[in-house]
Order: C-alpha cells, then sequence, then structure tokens
C-alpha cells in the first residue's frame, strides 16, 4: 500500500465522540456488535484519566471505490440517512466503550465478570482518585441501571439515584465529562467545601479527558479492497476474524444486495440427501468458484481480442482475486457455480464416491464446479467424462490438491475444459501426476486422499457383501455401517508375526458392512469363511465369488496365505490405479 494512501495524526477524544454521535463516524456491516466487559471499560476509563495512551483508531475514508454498508455505532441515533465521512476498522470496543459511558446520555450495555449482560452508569469516585493512593481502575465505580448498589438482603450500600445522593457521596457521573458545568453548580451549592474540591478534581481528572487525544491512521479514498481487507485484519487480532465473504457481504450490501441470503438461497439448491457429498461447501468456497468463471471470461474476452495470452489477465481465485469480484459478475456466475456443484455431485456419485468422510479432497469441488460450469452439455459426452475423470484421479492419486491449491485451481479449469473442447495437449495435473507402487503400503488411515481414492475405485469395481452378497455401492450409498476393513485380520497378523505396517495397509483392507466384519471377528481367513457359509446359507463357491469381487484372492485365504494374497492384491489395486489415471503406476524398488 503506497504511503500517500493513509495519514496519521491525533484528535481530541470529545471530537471523536461528535463525530460518532452526529454519524460522521460509523462502522461497517462487517463490524460485529459490541460487547465489551464491564471491568475492560473501568480500565480503560481509568487509563484516560491519568493521560496514558489507549491505541491507535483505524478509520476509512468515505467516498472511494471500496463502498460498504455502515450502521452506527451502538447506541448513537444519527439524524435519519446521514452519511458517515469516514468508517472505523479498528478501535470498535474503545470508541464505543468511551462513547456509552461518557458521551451519550444513557445507561452503558456490559457483561460482569461472570458474563452475564448488565446495564448501568459509570462514576469516579473523586475523594478517591485525589487521594492518588491506589490503583485508579479502583475508583471508577459501575452501578446498576437504578444507580442504587445493593447488598444480598436487598439493602442499599450505595444510592446515587439523585443528583443530591452524587453531591453527596462525591461521585462523579462520567456521563458529564464532556458536559459538567449544570452538574458542577449542583455540586458547588450542595456543599460550602464542595467548590474547592471540585476545583481540585478538575484540574486533576478532568481536564485529563478534555485535553486527551487520540492517535488515528486514516486510510485514503484511494486504499484498495484487498487492502482494506489486510490491514483490518492486522489489527483485529483480538476481535472477529475477517473473511472475504464478510467483506464482500458488505461492499455488496451497499448495492442493496444480501451476499449471505444469496448465498444460503444457492445453497438450500442442493441440501437434500443425493447432495451430501456436498455438504461442507462453505461460502468462501462458492465465491473462488464464481471467482474462477469471471476471471476466465475476462481472460478469454482479452485473447479473442488480440492481446497476448500472457499479458491477459490472468484466471485466478486467490483471495485477491475474490476482493476484486463485482457485484455484476457475482449475479452472472453464481447460478452457475449452483449448477456447476450439482453436476459435481452427480459425477462424484458415478465414481462412487458419496459421503464427506470418504471425499478425497475437499478442494476439488471448486474446479469441478467451475468445469462443469464452463463446459455445459459439452460436459455430457463419453469423452468429455473420460477426460474429466482422469483429471479427477490424477489429482487424487497423485495427490496434488493437498495444501495451498489457488495456483493449480486457476491452472487446472481453462487446460481441461479447452482438453475437452478440442485441444490435444493434456492438462499440467494429469501429466504430472505420479503413483508409486510402495504408496499402497503406506496407505494406512482415511486421512489420505489415496487412500479414500482407492477406497472409490474398489466400490466401482462391483464389490458384494461377504455375507450378504448385496452390492457395497449400494450398502455405501445409503451409510449401511459400510467402512473399510481388515481382509485378514490384525489379531490373527499379530499371532503370526506380521508387522503391523504391512497388515494395516490398504492392500489389506475392503469395504464392508458391519455385520460381516463381526462374523470375521480375529480369527484366520480359513476359519472365517467357513462361518460366513453357514450364516450366508450358500456354498464355498458362492462365497469365494463375493472374495473374489473385492480383487481378493479367494484361495490364498483358505489357505492362510497373507504374503501370495497381498501380492495378488497390490497387483490389483495397481491396475485400478493405473486405469484410472490413464497410465502406469512407477514400480518402486523392493
Amino acid at each position: 500500500m503506497a504511503v500517500e494512501t493513509f495519514g496519521i495524526g491525533k484528535e481530541f477524544l470529545k471530537g471523536l465522540l461528535e463525530k460518532v454521535d452526529r454519524g460522521e463516524a460509523q462502522l461497517p456491516e462487517f463490524q460485529r456488535g459490541w460487547v465489551w466487559p464491564e471491568r475492560n471499560i473501568a480500565a480503560l476509563i481509568a487509563s484516560i484519566s491519568l493521560g496514558y495512551p489507549v491505541g491507535t483508531v483505524l478509520t476509512l475514508v468515505e467516498g472511494g471505490d471500496v463502498r460498504f454498508k455502515t450502521r452506527p455505532v451502538e447506541g448513537a441515533r444519527p439524524a435519519p440517512g446521514t452519511r458517515p465521512e469516514r468508517l472505523i476498522l479498528d478501535g470498535q470496543q474503545r470508541l464505543t466503550s468511551l462513547y456509552q459511558s461518557m458521551y451519550r446520555k444513557a445507561p452503558v450495555d456490559t457483561r460482569d465478570a461472570r458474563g452475564k449482560d448488565v446495564r448501568g452508569w459509570y462514576y469516579i469516585d473523586m475523594k478517591r482518585v485525589l487521594l492518588d493512593d491506589g490503583d485508579r481502575e479502583d475508583v471508577v465505580v459501575f452501578v446498576p441501571e437504578s444507580r442504587v448498589r445493593v447488598d444480598f438482603r436487598g439493602r442499599a450500600t450505595l444510592d446515587l439515584s439523585t443528583p443530591e445522593h452524587e453531591y453527596a457521596a462525591r461521585m462523579f457521573p462520567c456521563t458529564a465529562i464532556f458536559d459538567w458545568s449544570d452538574w458542577m453548580l449542583g455540586f458547588a451549592e450542595h456543599s460550602p467545601d464542595n467548590l474547592k474540591l471540585w476545583s481540585r478534581f478538575q484540574q486533576a481528572v478532568v481536564k485529563q479527558f478534555e485535553q486527551y487525544q487520540v492517535p488515528v491512521i486514516e486510510l485514503g479514498k484511494s486504499t484498495p479492497r484487498q487492502a482494506v481487507c489486510q490491514v483490518f485484519e492486522k489489527v483485529n487480532t483480538g476481535g472477529v476474524t475477517l473473511t472475504v465473504f464478510e467483506l464482500l457481504t458488505a461492499t455488496f450490501a451497499a448495492d442493496e444486495f444480501d451476499l449471505r441470503k444469496d448465498w444460503e438461497e444457492q445453497r438450500s439448491t442442493w441440501s437434500g440427501d443425493g447432495y451430501r457429498i456436498l455438504d461442507e461447501v462453505a461460502n468462501t468456497d462458492f465465491l473462488q468458484a464464481v471467482t474462477l468463471l469471471a476471471t476466465h471470461e475476462a481472460h478469454k474476452a482479452a485473447v479473442e481480442g488480440g492481446r497476448d495470452p500472457a499479458m491477459a489477465p490472468r484466471v485466478g481465485c486467490r483471495r485477491v482475486d475474490m476482493l476484486n469480484l463485482t457485484l455484476a459478475e457475482y449475479r452472472k456466475w453464481s447460478p452457475a457455480v449452483t449448477e456447476g456443484l450439482m453436476a459435481t455431485a452427480q459425477f462424484l456419485h458415478a465414481q462412487r464416491i458419496f459421503h464427506t468422510r470418504f471425499l478425497p479432497y475437499g478442494s476439488q469441488l471448486i474446479p469441478l464446479a467451475a468445469m462443469f460450469a464452463l463446459l455445459g452439455k459439452n460436459a455430457g459426452t463419453v469423452g468429455a467424462r473420460e477426460k474429466i475423470t482422469r483429471w479427477y484421479w490424477s489429482g487424487v492419486f497423485g495427490e496434488l490438491y493437498g495444501g495451498s491449491t489457488e495456483t493449480r485451481l486457476a491452472r487446472d479449469v481453462p487446460e481441461v475444459v479447452a482438453w475437452v473442447t478440442g485441444s490435444h495437449e493434456e492438462p499440467r495435473t494429469v501429466q504430472e501426476a505420479q503413483f508409486q507402487s510402495s504408496r499402497l503400503w503406506s496407505l494406512r488411515t482415511r486421512g489420505s486422499a489415496a487412500y479414500k481414492g482407492l477406497y472409490a475405485l474398489l466400490l466401482q469395481a462391483g464389490p458384494r457383501d461377504w455375507c450378504t452378497g448385496s452390492d457395497m455401492s449400494h450398502e455405501n450409498y445409503f451409510d449401511n455401517a459400510v467402512d473399510i476393513h481388515h481382509v485378514f485380520p490384525s489379531a490373527w497378523c499379530d499371532k503370526q508375526g506380521l508387522a503391523p505396517a504391512r497388515y494395516n495397509s490398504i492392500v489389506n483392507k475392503t469395504p464392508l458392512t458391519a455385520r460381516t466384519n463381526r462374523i470375521i471377528g480375529g480369527r484366520a481367513p480359513s476359519s472365517y469363511l467357513v462361518s460366513l457359509e453357514r450364516k450366508a446359507e450358500t456354498t464355498p463357491e458362492g462365497i469365494d465369488r463375493n472374495v473374489g469381487s473385492h480383487l481378493v484372492s479367494a484361495s490364498d485365504l483358505r489357505s492362510d496365505d497373507f504374503a501370495a494374497a497381498m501380492v495378488a492384491r497390490e497387483r490389483a489395486l495397481l491396475t485400478l490405479v493405473g486405469k484410472a489415471m490413464g497410465k502406469e503406476p512407477q514400480i518402486s524398488a523392493e
């Protein structure tokens, strides 16, 4: 951010609070509601009474390219139609606390030490503050809205319900700090000794507030949207994290468009059971897909207009790209993204991926949605599906969609779309993806994308439950307690002295129902296969067919030959991976 886009200065506290009251200083809509604890406010008042610094306020000048829907500071009632001159980006809690406790003539909404909501008033103990013999915060007193403190028996321990009671207790109301003349006259008339006390109090305390200046950093009108977002997050470490979605919600609201409501409506489109795979799609994911489409269109238009592709606006979905998204672009492309996501769910169902817990990479949903949106009917041919499928599994088994993926997303969408629509050049993800055969043996938990991918490929192979003979894809879709279980049970493997790293691999696992897994137990395969025959009321050949549908050698199981079974299974799984990726896995040296 260039130096000329911001300025640093000091402003009198009273002047800042006056601007808050008139609505000249307001909050952007993305700033959440304010509630600061009662003792925090007392500490803030105490610090200013001593002339201590209480931090910098960060503001943004209104009227530039960055437009937000705004709202007054809590408690302020500016005239209808008042447009702010500046927005408070940082310092909301401090300015709101000071405005409510010292400027607004109304009780302060806050919370006590137990987190309970309370309303009340702040006072400064005049005699104790002048003694200066303790913690200044202790002389800032909070009383209930009634201005009467009571003990556990309901008896008043401090009554400040009338000005006369305030005078007698020598408790100065903080709401009079910037407008003290009437209170001072009543205080002086109440007792001859009070005028001398007031004189000392005014010099020692009141003047601190009147002369107090707050450092203010002001961002100019030319500050770009992404800079506003970044600056806010850097200074707002103790507050609410500002997401791209929240910032765009605030900017779109300036044009009377409710982004949050629109997102909820879009999401409700895929809320049925058939779209459970989309349950964890977040609003920022949706915006990323919209941004991919908007930037793809801009890039394409520039190239078609004669610009060098390398010099054309790039396709992207990074934070800065999303922050530059316009409302017109969002309106144009959001319905297409919704359709693309629904097409993505259908595509994943065809790959036998039905639930988010079995989804290899959630991040691949974004480019898939963008691809289907751009391709439209062109994605429906056999050839198109084969190419999209190859790209998908290359990303999974090449394990290319973990970590930061913005660059790959922006690269894959145009490359896959071009490939599907006629380009002979394979996308770089397809070219770069490699799967080492040794990787099979390190795939032991569902935390790996490749592990989940193999689970889906096994379901594609048409496995049948070993006991019921039912299609495992159907069992999995209807969530009938299906999971991936050991072929050679771990208890049996331990007794044979086999290495856990070997028998816990996906090579020794397959999708089975919970009922079948209970029948298997911890016994040798030769034993549990006999039990399965009896429970299923079928022949050994029937059980062997079911076992074979999982790409497991039934003969090796009946002879309890772990080594032979694993060699055959490894070969079969590598064949599945190779077919999905469209290239042979690399055979690792043992």
